[in-house]
């Protein structure tokens, strides 16, 4: 009974075992890291999207930093957990996160982070990439093409995968570093950073299901010869977007109460197809 206990605290405990700080990552392990990151998307699904690939590349980090079975295995689990971003700025939150396995922070802390920094990441690299550097670099590229150059998709593809690239590898050594410099006032005021980064990362969770879940009724209520448009007329003067967050906290709920992800994912299609079919959407 109490070898039982003793395991439960300890997949509980959001703290390290080993709380030694004496491994240091060197340069070519963050490279190491870096050239990993461009296989983050390589198993990416709608599960966990791009965890997998996080866990793939931050690997090399993990298992120099953890010697204790439980440790590694702890932050392992802890890095399979949902994960998107931006995949050419990815590195950022790596090189940070890097540095806060290093100083053995506890796993919330660490959660908090990754949560609090994934969306707004996202946002800057799609402003960065896909509406700056992108048509830029394309433009220029074929501009030559149509004049018969065939140095013009050879100019787009250096032009675009310098700044990629220097991003890249850039980003993974300044995100340790700041990371490194920071960890004392984190440690410091850990309650405190956690609870910013948790409502920091409920309000990027709230933004994403507005943005992200399309979901809408067309149902049309008549009262003789008035007409109210459930939609239009009653759910969006209570609250835009009423219906995404409900089915979203629905889909919450259920997990909580143990329905795998695979079975809410077709409850969902269902709905969608049945829905769309009587009507009601």
């Amino acid at each position: 009974m109490e070898s039982n206990i003793n395991r439960e605290n300890l997949s509980t405990n959001p703290e390290y075992q080993d709380q030694t700080t004496d491994v240091k990552l060197d340069k070519k392990d963050l490279n190491k890291m870096a050239w990993r990151s461009l296989l983050l998307q390589a198993s990416f699904n709608y599960e966990r999207m791009q965890a997998a690939g996080w866990l793939y590349s931050m690997a090399p980090a993990l298992k120099k930093i953890h010697k204790k079975k439980e440790d590694l295995s702890k932050s392992m689990k802890l890095h399979m957990e949902f994960f998107n971003t931006h995949p050419f700025l990815v590195t950022f939150i790596m090189g940070i996160v890097a540095a806060m396995e290093e100083n053995k922070n506890d796993t919330e802390t660490i959660r908090g982070v990754k949560v609090a920094t994934m969306g707004p990441l996202g946002g800057i690299g799609d402003a960065l990439f896909w509406l700056t550097l992108l048509p830029i670099s394309a433009g220029i590229g074929a501009s030559l093409a149509i004049e018969g150059s065939v140095a013009g998709p050879i100019i787009f593809l250096i032009m675009f995968n310098i700044v990629h690239f220097l991003l890249r590898f850039g980003l993974m050594h300044y995100g340790y570093r700041t990371g490194v410099n920071s960890i004392g006032a984190l440690k410091d005021n850990t309650k405190l950073v956690s609870r910013a980064a948790s409502i920091l990362g409920l309000s990027v969770v709230g933004a994403l299901i507005a943005s992200y879940i399309n979901l809408s009724t067309s149902l049309v209520i008549k009262a003789g010869e008035a007409k109210v448009a459930l939609q239009a007329d009653v759910l969006d003067k209570i609250m835009p977007k009423m219906l995404p967050l409900g089915y979203a906290l629905l889909m919450y709920y259920l997990l909580k109460r143990g329905w795998s992800p695979i079975k809410l994912i077709g409850i969902t299609v269902l709905v969608g197809v049945g829905g769309k079919y009587i009507g009601i959407f």
